[in-house]
């Protein structure tokens, strides 16, 4: 089964990985050990909420225009 992956930089080091499909969330402190952690974290997360559909995700990008914070 091939499930996507969002990897981003944790502000603290290291890198924050995040199924979408199943919401599993994990950490590591490479790109590499946080990808595997999620690897394990969604095939433990599956032994006991198996996906009903195997229709693939949609992944795709959005730009959002910067907001100014109002003053009070």
């Amino acid at each position: 089964m091939i499930l996507s992956a969002v990897i981003t930089a944790a502000p603290e080091g290291g890198y924050v990985a995040y199924n979408p499909e199943t919401g599993t969330t994990t950490q590591g402190e490479t790109f590499d050990e946080a990808v595997a952690n999620l690897r394990e974290a969604t095939e433990l997360y599956l032994e006991v909420f198996p996906m009903k559909s195997n229709t693939p995700a949609v992944l795709t990008c959005f730009e959002v225009a910067h907001a100014q914070a109002a003053g009070c």
